[in-house]
């Protein structure tokens, strides 16, 4: 079950209507680095955890009904940067000219007005919507629920931290002081979410929990290549020496070491089309 108070969770201010930010602003909401996505993804995690402790579903079930705070601060910020958007084509002309603007109560660049997400003004009546600044619908594609704790900890962490960039970028864009007062802080959850995803990973063992899932016999695997970085260059180039080719590996279950990657396997060779399935009269039967 869920409360809501309507009340934000942070305040969001807009001194100078921006509709072209209004626009940049719905990557925040329905992007792939948004908050749309990282609600669900905290949502669909906890719902599916299974674990003889509950702390960890508690502890995403908090942080994902904030994200939903999250949601709506931004989409208010969007519906605030539209409050002098045009509704017209004939409005968008005249609200590009410099006398009329100043007539309307400030000048506005034009690239402002024509740089708006046009949905705003024909499928939302300015209003912000579940979608990427180009307009795309959010859809789930990028909502990651493994039912591995520690797996889902670490794209927890990459979510969060794209996440964490995007909204460095919208601050360095914004003009507005309140604008950049409220991605100040988006930016600082952020940061404590990456914080407390990495927490979590160190209760689990830190880099003793790799790999992922360690419940697997590790002697079931093809162990010569458990820790084999693969040069992969056509003319036998050793890949760039690091921390990835030699030395220990992280989990300090094996050493790292750099291979020539090799063809191991033959040439595939299918079997003829089948009769029915719409291929060529040369495709079926023997080759």
């Amino acid at each position: 079950m869920y409360f809501h108070d309507k009340r934000l969770q942070y305040p969001v201010r807009v001194e100078t209507p921006d509709p072209l930010f209004a626009r940049q602003l719905q990557q925040a909401i329905g992007g792939v680095e948004g908050e749309i996505r990282v609600c669900l993804q905290y949502f669909f995690q906890a719902w599916g955890n299974r674990s003889p402790t509950p702390k960890y579903r508690d502890m995403l079930l908090h942080t994902a009904t904030e994200e939903i705070g999250h949601i709506e601060m931004l989409a208010t910020a969007v519906a605030m940067n539209l409050e002098h958007a045009p509704l017209t084509l004939q409005e968008t002309a005249a609200q590009a000219s410099p006398v009329v603007s100043a007539i309307m109560g400030g000048e506005r660049p034009r690239h402002m007005v024509e740089g708006m997400l046009h949905q705003h003004l024909l499928s939302s009546g300015l209003a912000a919507m579940p979608v990427s600044s180009d307009g795309v619908p959010f859809d789930c594609s990028h909502v990651y629920a493994s039912g591995n704790v520690a797996a889902d900890m670490f794209a927890n962490v990459a979510a969060e931290s794209t996440g964490r960039v995007l909204a460095v970028r919208l601050y360095n864009a914004a003009h507005d002081p309140g604008m950049k007062d409220m991605l100040s802080f988006l930016i600082a959850r952020d940061t404590m979410h990456q914080q407390q995803w990495l927490a979590v990973v160190q209760e689990l063992g830190g880099q003793a929990a790799l790999p992922i899932p360690n419940s697997f016999d590790q002697a079931l695997e093809q162990q010569d290549f458990s820790y084999a970085f693969v040069g992969t260059d056509v003319n036998g180039t050793a890949p760039p020496e690091g921390r990835f080719t030699t030395g220990p590996s992280l989990d300090g279950k094996g050493q790292f070491s750099a291979v020539q990657g090799v063809p191991l396997g033959e040439v595939p060779v299918l079997g003829p089309a089948r009769d029915g399935s719409g291929a060529q009269t040369q495709q079926i039967g023997k080759m």
